[in-house]
């Protein structure tokens, strides 16, 4: 089925996408419409244009493509599915999302990561190609978050304030550098074993291009939170 955005609201436009009985849809002059794929469950949509905060928002399954940048919250508390932005993200990409995978080719904004969490086999995955802004992984939970910082090699592709109040899960940084300013609970590893993400940098080259072994050469900085940190003995039972 194929969509044509001009003209129509946010609301209008997603009554569209449910009441579609295609798996395969795809959206023309996207103009931010928000709540795009919000709920999305059995279908796989693409877009061309510029979608409106919290595309994919609470996604249980299937997929979205946008040939283009997006703007905030990008997979809001999603549970599963697949996200890929072939430009930019605004902010709070991934915010409390539980499950599934968000793939942006360029830079993020700011709190990427945010209450990011994980249950069992659940295990949320975001991959910024770029760099991302300040307050990465803040409050984060469980997951996984790799920055590849491309076209960044020679400063942290981090902004401030990185993994503040973070409890859990991992975030891996494509650089020679550590982010300045950590919070005293969160532990920094240097040339850190990036074998668990390797399948995610194909994933990523393998949709947007690139060096995957170039990437998968370089030194990364791994952060996790400390073991003595008294908010991951409450609230986490994964050892990492």
């Amino acid at each position: 089925m194929r969509i044509d955005c001009k003209g129509l609201d946010f609301a209008a436009l997603n009554e569209k996408i449910r009441g579609s009985l295609d798996a395969e849809i795809e959206l023309t002059n996207v103009l931010g419409q928000r709540y795009i794929g919000s709920g999305l469950s059995g279908k796989n949509i693409t877009m061309d244009g510029v979608p409106g905060n919290a595309l994919g928002a609470y996604m249980a399954g299937g997929t979205i493509t946008v040939h283009g940048n997006a703007q905030d919250a990008v997979g809001d508390t999603m549970n599963s599915g697949s996200i890929v932005v072939a430009g930019h993200a605004g902010d709070t990409v991934g915010y409390a999302m539980r499950g599934g995978e968000i793939l942006v080719r360029d830079y993020a904004g700011f709190r990427v990561g945010i209450h990011m969490k994980e249950y069992g086999e659940h295990v949320p995955v975001i991959v910024v190609g770029g760099t991302a802004g300040d307050f990465l992984g803040e409050y984060m939970a469980g997951g996984i978050i790799a920055v590849l910082g491309i076209g960044s090699e020679n400063a942290c592709p981090v902004g401030n304030f990185c993994a503040t109040g973070q409890y859990g899960g991992r975030i891996y940084i494509r650089s020679r550098f550590v982010p300045e300013g950590l919070p005293p609970q969160v532990e920094a590893q240097t040339h850190a074993d990036i074998t668990p993400i390797l399948p995610l940098i194909k994933r990523y080259c393998a949709a947007f291009g690139g060096d995957c072994d170039a990437l998968a050469r370089s030194d990364y900085v791994l952060l996790t939170p400390s073991t003595s940190n008294i908010y991951k003995r409450l609230y986490c039972n994964r050892t990492y």
